[in-house]
């Protein structure tokens, strides 16, 4: 069986994440639509991951949002899939359902279609919460990557929510 190759700059950004929060004590969970799992891959790529990483949950579809991470189906009608509003309960959903520290929710339109005029191909939205945290205060970015393919919107999501799993990140 050969070994998936994951890009270097994915691989390190990764073994940051599991340093930094080894000796912080911090264990992550991470909530992945647009990325399809790729921040959890890059993750556990390292070894020893285990020491940090509690959670996965790649929730692709409306309903797995909905049935996984007890995300309202009225904020995915109101402000749709592509969200602050969905990116923010996906995160507290994370957390509610793991024993993580800090979660990190990632959604967004990696194209070539599903693109909008206001939500273009290469919109992605963060969203990251921290157990024991107040839920006003989580940290929730949209970012626009433009259409930099498929494969590059996804290397560009998953390494923006690497950084987001930094114990000092802002």
């Amino acid at each position: 069986m050969n070994d998936i190759t994951l890009p270097q700059e994915l691989v390190d950004a990764a073994r940051r994440v599991v340093e930094a929060n080894r000796a912080a004590g911090r264990r992550v969970a991470v909530a992945e639509s647009c990325t399809g799992g790729l921040v959890a891959a890059a993750l556990t790529e390292i070894p020893g991951s285990s020491d940090v990483v509690e959670a996965g949950f790649v929730t692709y579809s409306n309903s797995a949002k909905q049935k996984l991470l007890n995300v309202s189906g009225d904020v995915l009608d109101t402000f749709g899939a592509v969200s602050i509003a969905v990116a923010w309960s996906m995160a507290q959903g994370a957390l509610a359902k793991s024993d993580a520290d800090v979660a990190v929710a990632i959604t967004g339109v990696a194209g070539p279609g599903g693109g909008s005029e206001k939500k273009p191909v290469g919109t992605v939205v963060f969203a990251r919460a921290e157990r024991g945290g107040d839920p006003a205060d989580v940290i929730a970015d949209k970012r626009f990557f433009g259409d930099l393919g498929r494969g590059g919107v996804r290397l560009q999501a998953a390494l923006c929510a690497l950084e987001l799993l930094l114990p000092d990140a802002p």
